[in-house]
């Protein structure tokens, strides 16, 4: 396991306010719970969190916000996918002087399957411009939404020119064969698994822990998977294959506002239930949906 970055870091879903303004009460209350529960940090700004849709300055004050309330700096990642590389190295060079070092950058996601040689680039640009030395910099690999998968190849070149700084990668690609081959490839990165269900998999073969949405609604659940990835008990495998479900139960649901829908039923708090535009809440017959298949998992839900 690369010690760089290991364990489980939520990606933290974010609460919006009526008025579609980010709710930073909410928000920092939230992270707490996630710390609270066994989490090793928290992950800003990812898609989950519906990070591409804040603007830079909402992003910066929530960070300033976080890490007034005591949430330390070495408890959070931050996500600085941007549509101009100009505002990433921004939004990366503030959480560097405000000591977060720990980063996460997906590639541009608005021009449809660019060159390697472009996304290099680009990724080196980031950190060149971030101008850190402590930067320890996690590629998002998450081609269904850029459009671009990084290769063995291109995280090779990465790591060759910037060594200490390109650190590793968060796989959301959802193929468990492909983040056990990365996890082959690149024993001293860190490597991170967005799908639940492969993370203990891919952990006994040298994984450095995850990011994925579930953990929001279920910490503990997957902080025993990380803590025991070896000992994952059948209940625990099939509860994370039941919550998983829920975000099939109707089609072509945003998996943001499931997510949102469990965290607004398990808070009762209905305020969960909004997203920031273009999101928006699930339609009434979905919400049925994934209120009657969570509210079914009943006492399972020690989570």
């Amino acid at each position: 396991m690369n010690p760089d970055i290991h364990g489980l870091w939520p990606a933290l879903l974010l609460p919006i306010n009526n008025d579609e303004s980010l709710d930073t009460p909410r928000a920092l209350a939230h992270a707490k719970r996630m710390l609270a529960a066994g989490c090793d940090g928290v992950t800003l700004f990812g898609t989950t969190g519906e990070g591409p849709a804040f603007t830079l300055a909402e992003r910066k004050a929530l960070l300033e916000s976080m890490l007034g309330s005591g949430i330390r700096a070495d408890q959070i990642i931050v996500t600085t996918t941007a549509l101009a590389l100009g505002d990433a190295i921004e939004l990366g060079r503030h959480a560097s002087r405000l000591g977060v070092h720990r980063q996460m950058f997906m590639p541009p996601f608005y021009f449809n399957q660019p060159r390697e040689a472009g996304v290099v680039d680009a990724v080196s640009r980031v950190v060149r411009g971030i101008e850190d030395d402590q930067l320890k910099l996690l590629l998002y690999h998450f081609p269904a939404m850029s459009t671009f998968g990084f290769s063995h190849s291109a995280i090779a070149k990465l790591v060759r020119r910037h060594p200490g700084q390109v650190i590793g990668l968060k796989d959301s690609s959802g193929d468990l064969a492909h983040s056990l081959a990365m996890a082959k490839a690149f024993p001293d990165l860190s490597i991170l698994v967005g799908a639940e269900q492969h993370v203990a998999q891919v952990m006994q073969i040298g994984g450095s822990g995850s990011i994925n949405g579930l953990a929001n609604v279920a910490p503990r659940l997957m902080a025993r998977v990380i803590q025991a990835p070896d000992q994952v008990t059948p209940a625990d495998a099939q509860l994370i294959m039941s919550l998983l479900a829920l975000l099939g139960v109707c089609p072509n649901m945003p998996f943001v506002g499931v997510y949102k829908l469990m965290l607004a039923e398990q808070t009762g708090d209905p305020t969960w239930l909004n997203m920031r535009a273009p999101l928006s809440p699930l339609d009434s017959n979905e919400m049925q949906a994934v209120r009657e298949g969570y509210r079914a998992l009943g006492s399972l839900l020690d989570i």
